[in-house]
């Protein structure tokens, strides 16, 4: 189950919404707390592709490995995170509509050990303020 869930329309084309936002490479300039990206899988994004993100959270540069769990082009994408017993998994789904493409976002978060388990609604809160504003910086960055 979500603990986060997002939509917006941006008003452009599927295939060009879809294009943008699995260009992995552009997350730091679409999503704040992203630092960089390595691209870790050569060709084109599919299931399996990985790239690490460097994210700053809390004044601190945290590196993480993601890997594409599910990919269905111009329709669906899940990306997952896993490390230090916080497993984090994102799922977009695009939908076109006659003003654009509708990008729905839900994010999931499962933990292992009792130590994150005892801070997950902090761990929550976090993840959900660093990722509270992604969709209207993806809009953003589209329709420029």
């Amino acid at each position: 189950m979500g603990f986060i869930k997002q939509s917006t329309m941006i008003h452009k084309s599927v295939d060009e919404v879809f294009a943008a936002a699995t260009d992995f490479s552009n997350s730091p300039e679409v999503m704040e707390a992203v630092h960089s990206v390595e691209l870790l899988t050569e060709g084109s994004v599919r299931e399996g592709y990985q790239f690490k993100e460097v994210r700053e959270i809390r004044g601190r540069k945290v590196p993480s490995v993601i890997e594409v769990t599910s990919f269905d082009l111009n329709k669906h994408y899940s990306v997952r995170s896993v490390q230090n017993g916080l497993d984090l998994r994102y799922h977009y789904t695009f939908s076109e509509t006659p003003e654009g493409t509708r990008v729905d976002f839900e994010g999931e978060l499962h933990t292992e050990g009792l130590r994150n388990k005892l801070f997950q609604p902090m761990i929550k809160n976090i993840i959900q303020k660093e990722n509270e504003h992604h969709l209207d910086h993806l809009k953003r960055y589209i329709e420029s």
